[in-house]
């Protein structure tokens, strides 16, 4: 088993954690699940290249230029080995993992897909994996399908299958659910997958902040990150497109950057990943992602895992202690992640929000962007709680005690 982390001094990473929100009121942070906070050497990192190395990059030969593209290749090649891709080049940077599925639908689908085709995905699926498609089957005239879950969120397996026996040309999922935190078998799914022909994306922007990932072994065809879950800047993340896909799409967008050659009768597009990345990239946000990912292989994403692991089985003790409250998702920490989205009978999940962050704790409230998932489970909305590194039993504690004032107030 991994050793334990050493809270204390990550948590002395993370200022934030420090401060008081109200006189007197300290902040617990149980809304990593939308973003992370920020350790100060992603910060600093931040700063440093503002300060003293920032320049337009890969067509300057001066000293900034050069040392602002080596730096954001470099990040490329970061992003690449942690997530376990086989070359860097097969890393497009985007500004999230939504604009990373949109790329597929855009640079792939639209070339491959005919009317009638079939794109199957499920109904635990963030509105990034699922909007995209609707408006490409509607635009051109394919079939969209959706997996069922079951009362725990789970994905039903069987009927996965029979909608792969429809023999799709996409298979969308995601890694791991913003509600109720299921982690599905992917590398199974995949090989089912491929073995109809269809090809697989799968969401990973919640995963990768919290699971050690292997993208070799997964074999999918495209996997979607955001760099702002998993400790680093806003405004960037990645495509993963596997390289014998990656060379039959076409470019999504157009302009300097993506370019070979341009004359007034037409253009040669660049190599990839160049292709797709028109434009002046987030160049400083590569290089902060960069400290973010040197931040967690530091720590050792096996030992993140086990830390929630962990936490999450504490959690799930005592949110059972509450009265009226309904997980949305397993009762085990057992193939899933920590983030549990609940209903709360005694309020309605924006009140139960208000009233904790009155407490201090600042917990997310609506559907998520899960708003399919969320009438498979028959309520509108829920409240949210999202573990990561740097919580703490002392931090799921004063959950509970502010949802207990929560059933009292509303009682």
């Amino acid at each position: 088993m991994p050793t334990a982390l050493d809270l204390n001094r990550i948590r002395a990473d993370f200022p934030a954690l420090q401060r008081e929100v109200r006189p007197g009121v300290s902040l617990v942070y149980l809304d990593s699940t939308a973003s992370s906070l920020k350790p100060r050497p992603v910060v600093e990192r931040l700063a440093d290249f503002y300060l003293h190395h920032y320049a337009n990059i890969h067509r300057g030969i001066h000293t900034l230029a050069e040392e602002a593209t080596a730096a954001y290749e470099a990040a490329r090649q970061k992003v690449a080995l942690f997530l376990g891709a086989s070359e860097a080049e097969e890393i497009i940077f985007v500004r999230n993992a939504t604009e990373a599925v949109n790329l597929v639908a855009h640079a792939w689908a639209r070339v491959h897909l005919r009317p009638g085709d079939l794109i199957v995905t499920t109904e635990a699926e963030h509105h990034a994996n699922i909007v995209p498609w609707q408006m490409l089957a509607a635009e051109r005239g394919l079939r969209l399908e959706f997996g069922r879950v079951d009362d725990q969120g789970r994905l039903d397996l069987e009927h996965f299958h029979r909608l792969l026996a429809q023999e799709p040309r996409l298979v969308a999922f995601t890694h791991m659910s913003n509600v109720t935190g299921v982690i599905p078998p992917v590398a199974e799914m995949t090989r089912a997958a491929h073995a109809v022909g269809a090809r697989v994306l799968v969401d990973g922007a919640q995963a990768a902040p919290h699971l050690p990932i292997n993208l070799a072994a997964l074999g999918v065809d495209f996997y979607a990150v955001s760099a702002h879950k998993m400790l680093g800047p806003s405004g960037i993340g990645a495509l993963y497109a596997r390289r014998e896909v990656l060379d039959t799409m076409q470019p999504f967008l157009g302009g300097g950057g993506m370019i070979r050659r341009v004359t007034t009768q037409g253009f040669a597009p660049a190599e990839p990943p160049a292709m797709f990345e028109a434009g002046t990239p987030a160049i400083a946000e590569a290089v902060g992602w960069a400290a973010a990912i040197d931040y967690l292989q530091a720590l050792g994403m096996e030992r993140v895992r086990q830390h929630e692991r962990d936490l999450g089985a504490y959690a799930l003790e005592r949110l059972r202690q509450v009265p009226g409250l309904r997980l949305l998702g397993p009762a085990t920490m057992q193939d899933r992640g920590a983030v549990f989205a609940f209903w709360l009978d005694a309020a309605h999940p924006h009140d139960v929000a208000q009233v904790l962050d009155h407490h201090g704790v600042a917990v997310r409230a609506g559907h998520h962007c899960a708003q399919p998932l969320h009438r498979r489970f028959g309520v509108p909305a829920s409240a949210r709680a999202g573990l990561y590194l740097y919580n703490t039993r002392a931090d799921i504690d004063r959950l509970i005690e502010a949802l207990e004032h929560v059933v009292r107030m509303f009682a």
